[in-house]
C-alpha cells in the first residue's frame, strides 16, 4: 500500500495547534477566576472604597489613612 505522508502532516499540524493552545490557555488564564484578571486590592484602595461608598465618614478616612501611614514607617 503507498502512503504519502501528507493525511500523516496534516493531523500532525493539528496536533501541534491543539497542544501550543493548551498550553497557552493554561499560562494565559488567571489562577482565581477563569477569563477575569483581578488584583490584589491595597489597603489603601480599600480605604478609598469604603469611603466612596460611603461606610466611613471622611474623619475616620484620615484617621484610618494615618494608621496605615505610621505602620508603613515600622
Amino acid at each position: 500500500m503507498f502512503y504519502d505522508g501528507l493525511h500523516f502532516w496534516g493531523m500532525h499540524i493539528i496536533w501541534w495547534v491543539i497542544w501550543l493552545s493548551l498550553i497557552f490557555w493554561i499560562f494565559a488564564v488567571p489562577y482565581n477566576i477563569p477569563g477575569q484578571r483581578k488584583k490584589e486590592l491595597s489597603p489603601l484602595d480599600i480605604l478609598q472604597k469604603r469611603l466612596a461608598l460611603g461606610e466611613i465618614t471622611t474623619e475616620e478616612f484620615r484617621e484610618k489613612l494615618q494608621a496605615l501611614e505610621t505602620a508603613a514607617q515600622k
